[in-house]
């Protein structure tokens, strides 16, 4: 971590449990007063340690409760096919996650949609868009035992 004292980290831990508290609670939370507390928290969203805050949106509000993670394997591996990959995925909002992975396969994507008829239209339409031809293996989540954003802070 880049120079984070235990004020900053304790600043970090409220912040990831509550983004939206007022600068008066959370200086009075980790024992400062709010100037500069406030300070602490400008400095590190300046230099990217807090990199935003959102609102975490229920995945049935929306109807979008099929969850489906994807294991993309590539016939073919070259720089230039990242690349075209990396774009390609990268303007597609269902996915949620991509990580170019070491192991038996090349991608892992995390996806949220209405139903199994959007996820096996979307599929084809990823499988198409790639430069080179691939395989893909598909885990449909039956039950969400844990997803979070947070990370613990190290003390």
């Amino acid at each position: 971590m880049q120079n984070l004292d235990r004020i900053d980290r304790k600043i970090l831990d409220v912040l990831q449990r509550d983004g939206r508290i007022s600068m008066t609670d959370l200086a009075s939370q980790v024992g400062l007063s709010a100037s500069p507390c406030t300070e602490r928290v400008k400095r590190m969203e300046r230099s990217g340690v807090i990199a935003g805050y959102h609102a975490r949106v229920t995945p049935e509000a929306l109807g979008k409760t099929l969850l489906v993670f994807v294991e993309i394997k590539l016939s073919a591996k070259s720089g230039d096919v990242f690349e075209t990959i990396r774009r390609e995925l990268l303007h597609m909002p269902e996915v949620m996650e991509c990580h170019l992975v070491s192991g038996g396969f090349d991608y892992l994507v995390k996806f949220r949609m209405r139903g199994m008829k959007e996820y096996r239209h979307l599929l084809g339409d990823i499988l198409k868009r790639l430069p080179v031809s691939a395989e893909s293996h598909s885990y449909v989540v039956m039950e969400e035992i844990k997803e979070t954003l947070y990370l613990p802070l190290d003390r």
